[in-house]
């Protein structure tokens, strides 16, 4: 039995990157009563969190859920998805690279129907932003770093882009925005930027380290309770007078719906739940930004300093008839980043960098799913990496490797460099660079899709473009499920401007008005 039932007006269940921005928001009203339900501890002064360069140290830490991959026939069965289990989520767990969506990303959203999601529209939610999003700091720009911008410019005739969110770019080398502050090189992640400043507000409940792990019905039928699991073990259910807020990402926030009887409702029966809602699409379209990597080991060790050991990047078009935006993309690690590159037998230097070719937007499409009832049972992940049928990610990734190679040969970058550790320059041929890109690949934790927005007649969308679950009353999505096609560039802003975007859907307040057109 639940010891205890605990109204608000709003239930935000997830407190990561997007429900840091709604508890902000909605809490501006001291009329409004805001609970967030957060699995994970608070980040509030600890540095382990805080301080952005140890974000490598987290990985499968007590802050990481850890989830394993289904096996993949034409990729690497080995890859551990990180989800952030902390205060800020996965803002407080990642990278911090900040990327404005491009506007053909937002295109193809109102293209499928999501009415409201236009680049004219979101885009200049930028303004509302909190979270300080600048140039790695003039500081942090180390030797090595420079001297990569500096190759891939000029062997491969692309531009250095000082700000890579100054304009929409098609092409172009240079140190990426960062969400930090370079002084003291502290987060500015969701938590830091927007929940910190407001923890005094009388009407703003944090639930801590407590599990949500089933919605279900009030007596209308609107999914407005929330039955938690709280850090002594001891069950609550929690009600929201108006809304119930499902910001717990990709993989959560689908695992809980499912776990609710809300989802593909054979497969539902098929475990014993109760079908509450059938929605066959919660749990399909499961995106990703797949990436391999080449790994060098350096003649000698690395400069000291740096914002966080992936401070640039490199991005391509290879086909114009794809548009304006880049579809090859390279993260710059100065570290040897060898968690499947030594699974495979390769050594591990003792100073090393890598490069990563990345699939922007990639055509392989998977699913997610339940193993069991249990809440404590982990879903299974099949992101069906390289399986697109006319094999755009897999030549991607074999592009990628050799255009890694020519910059790794290029002064003053190669100078650096005493000898390529992996794959090592035996391994040539496209079916060689294939075997071994796909084997080796990696996520950069980009998990997206699996309950996507959509028009009225898309059978497979689980909300409409006001993120409502479709067919139903009281509860609404807000995270990275929520988007019907990858972005292009690291995702992370896009949830932020997707939570102020939910912010004003739900108070009905006026979306910022785009930039005046000089002329």
């Amino acid at each position: 039995m639940d010891d205890e039932t605990t109204t608000y007006d709003y239930v935000i269940i997830g407190g990561g990157t997007a429900g840091c921005v709604l508890a902000a928001r909605l809490s501006e009203d001291p009329a409004c009563r805001v609970c967030v339900v957060e699995g994970g501890p608070s980040d509030v002064g600890d540095e382990r969190i805080l301080r952005l360069r140890n974000w490598i140290n987290l990985l499968g830490s007590e802050f990481d859920y850890g989830y394993t991959t289904e096996e993949q026939p034409r990729g690497n069965s080995h890859i551990l998805h990180s989800r952030a289990r902390v205060l800020g989520g996965c803002s407080s767990h990642n990278t911090l690279i900040s990327f404005l969506p491009f506007p053909q990303d937002l295109a193809e959203w109102a293209e499928r129907g999501c009415t409201g999601w236009e680049p004219e529209t979101i885009l200049p939610y930028r303004t509302r932003l909190q979270n300080t999003i600048v140039p790695v700091g003039a500081a942090d720009r180390n030797a090595i770093a420079q001297d990569f911008v500096t190759a891939a410019t000029t062997r491969l005739g692309v531009p250095v882009v000082e700000d890579f969110n100054a304009r929409p770019f098609t092409e172009g080398a240079g140190f990426f925005s960062v969400a930090y502050d370079p002084e003291t090189n502290t987060r500015s992640s969701a938590s830091v930027a927007y929940l910190h400043p407001v923890l005094d507000r009388p009407n703003l409940t944090l639930r801590l380290e407590t599990w949500a792990y089933r919605l279900t019905p009030d007596s209308e039928g609107r999914f407005t309770r929330v039955q938690v699991r709280n850090p002594d073990g001891s069950l609550s259910t929690l009600e929201a007078d108006a809304e119930v807020l499902l910001c717990a990402g990709a993989i959560d926030t689908p695992r809980l719906l499912m776990l609710s009887g809300i989802g593909p409702a054979d497969r539902l029966r098929d475990l014993g739940i109760e079908v509450r809602a059938d929605l066959p699409g919660v749990g399909e379209n499961l995106l990703d930004h797949p990436e391999s990597v080449m790994v060098w080991e350096t003649r000698e060790p690395l400069p000291p300093n740096s914002a966080m050991d992936s401070d640039a990047g490199l991005f391509l078009r290879r086909d114009p008839a794809g548009g304006p935006r880049p579809d090859l993309m390279f993260h710059f690690y100065q570290v040897p980043f060898t968690t499947n590159t030594e699974r495979l037998g390769y050594p591990v230097p003792e100073h090393g960098v890598c490069m990563t070719p990345n699939v922007p937007r990639a055509r392989s499409v998977g699913r997610m799913w339940l193993r069991s009832a249990d809440p404590d049972v982990k879903p299974a992940l099949d992101f069906r990496y390289f399986t697109d049928p006319d094999g755009h990610d897999e030549r991607t990734i074999v592009e990628g490797l050799r255009i890694a190679r020519e910059v790794a040969s290029t002064a003053p970058f190669s100078d650096w460099l005493l000898r390529e550790v992996a794959p090592g320059p035996d391994v040539r041929s496209d079916a060689e660079l294939s075997e071994y890109g796909r084997r080796a690949a990696h996520t950069v934790y980009h998990p997206a899709g699996t309950c996507r927005m959509g028009a009225e007649d898309d059978p497979m969308a689980v909300l409409d473009p006001q993120l409502r679950l479709r067919g139903h009353d009281g509860l609404r999505i807000v995270d990275a499920s929520v988007f019907p096609t990858m972005p292009t560039v690291n995702p992370m802003v896009t949830v932020l401007l997707a939570a102020e975007r939910a912010a004003d859907l739900i108070t009905a307040r006026p979306a910022p008005r785009p930039p005046a057109v000089e002329g």
